[in-house]
């Protein structure tokens, strides 16, 4: 059954509507991907030496299947994530564990009622060991499916709904992750909802706040103007406390934007993209380098994708433009930076076999391909962003792929 999600917005991203190798295409987010890869270039990139370890291939049974978040770690090495389906009994997703000995341990699965479902982003965790996310779909019904809802998972595998989205003017869909204060707040957004006159009752969108009394504030709702529609990305904050996020429409000429959303709940569009060379609709987050953000759309010279940078004057250069060939190509999640101006990220298809990559950017812009998947054993189509640790080692997840039933992967690149 289709989810909230691909109910909601499939509609409106046509230009990369994607028939991917996948049995379940028409589940959660796959009406959003991209258009069927033909005639694809066969450039190979430079390639380095790397070695890809499948740390856990998912089942769909306990333990989850088709994991599309990014992952987060602990100070002992254990990674926690969300998959979108799968679970104990009710197949809605689940929130899991995995030890560095890579046994798995799903810590809670969701029903697709009043606790949510089909977590589609990732989670984050607190000094206690509590893990925070959103679920796409369940909680509230007066949406068709359920709003969404903002969850929190104990260490002991305890499920509390911290808030359910009632849907215009209230948010709904939250598809994106959270990003938390030093007060306790947690900041995010939602796909739908907010100005009900937008999208044709649904609603074009919202930036919420929830407090650490869990009392909902919704920031800022998208017109589906100038201003954007449909943010599907976490936001970050600065220094400053402002909160930075994009959208995958709106804008100038509808090609999305990257936005700043002020304390007092001012937005600023720092970026219009034009669907040309500077490229259209980013799905991700962006990470702040500096004082300089960079992030990855669709379209760019190629129309396969790009990183991008925005300066702090809101000028946007194109740091790489993906080809769609050997280099990778459909980017939907967003870079990480070693530190030393290197970027590393994912692509959703491209490479030596057509089932996505995991690249390397350096601050010249070169880009090198760190792995290729094959679509077996190793996995296959990345939605995830990665995750580094301090010896350099890289964490991610494939959406399908893996062995034996092409459920995902949870994967590691040792340098």
């Amino acid at each position: 059954m289709p989810s909230a999600l691909t109910r909601s917005i499939a509609n409106h991203i046509s230009t990369f509507a994607h028939s991917a190798k996948r049995s379940r295409k028409q589940w959660c987010l796959r009406g959003l991907t991209l258009v069927i890869m033909l005639a694809l270039a066969a450039v190979l990139p430079a390639a380095q030496a790397q070695t890809l370890t499948v740390l856990h291939s998912f089942t769909q049974v306990k333990d989850g299947g088709f994991p599309s978040g990014t992952l987060v770690n602990d100070r002992a090495g254990n990674l926690y994530g969300t998959t979108q389906f799968g679970g104990r009994g009710f197949h809605s997703g689940t929130v899991f564990k995995l030890a560095p000995t890579g046994k798995e341990e799903p810590l809670y699965s969701f029903a697709g009622q009043a606790d949510g479902g089909d977590p589609y982003a990732g989670v984050i965790r607190d000094a206690a060991g509590n893990l925070y996310g959103t679920a796409q779909s369940g909680g509230n019904f007066t949406c068709a499916v359920g709003c969404g809802t903002v969850f929190k998972v104990d260490p002991h595998g305890r499920e509390t709904v911290l808030y359910s989205f009632t849907g215009p003017p209230d948010g709904s869909v939250p598809v994106a992750g959270l990003v938390r204060d030093a007060q306790g707040n947690f900041y995010g957004t939602t796909v739908n909802g907010g100005d009900a006159s937008c999208n044709n009752g649904i609603g074009c969108g919202t930036v919420f706040k929830l407090d650490a009394s869990n009392n909902e504030t919704v920031l800022y709702t998208f017109t589906g103007g100038a201003d954007g529609k449909f943010p599907l990305a976490a936001l970050i904050r600065d220094p400053a406390g402002n909160l930075i996020g994009t959208t995958v429409q709106g804008g100038a000429v509808n090609g999305g934007t990257v936005f700043k959303l002020d304390a007092t709940g001012k937005e600023t569009v720092l970026h219009s993209f034009t669907g040309g060379g500077d490229g259209a609709a980013p799905f991700a987050g962006l990470a702040l380098v500096g004082s300089n953000l960079y992030g990855t759309s669709g379209g760019g010279t190629y129309g396969y994708g790009t990183v991008f940078k925005v300066d702090k004057t809101g000028t946007e250069t194109v740091v790489y433009s993906f080809t769609g060939g050997g280099d990778g190509g459909y980017l939907f999640a967003g870079v990480v930076s070693d530190g030393a101006g290197n970027l590393y990220g994912t692509t959703e298809g491209g490479g030596a076999f057509f089932y996505g990559t995991v690249f390397k950017l350096d601050k010249d812009g070169t880009e090198t391909v760190l792995h290729s998947f094959t679509g077996g054993a190793d996995g296959a189509n990345p939605y995830g962003g990665l995750i580094r640790d301090a010896a350099g080692n890289l964490y991610g997840t494939t959406d399908i792929g893996g062995a034996p039933i092409n459920s995902g992967t949870v994967f590691k690149i040792t340098p």
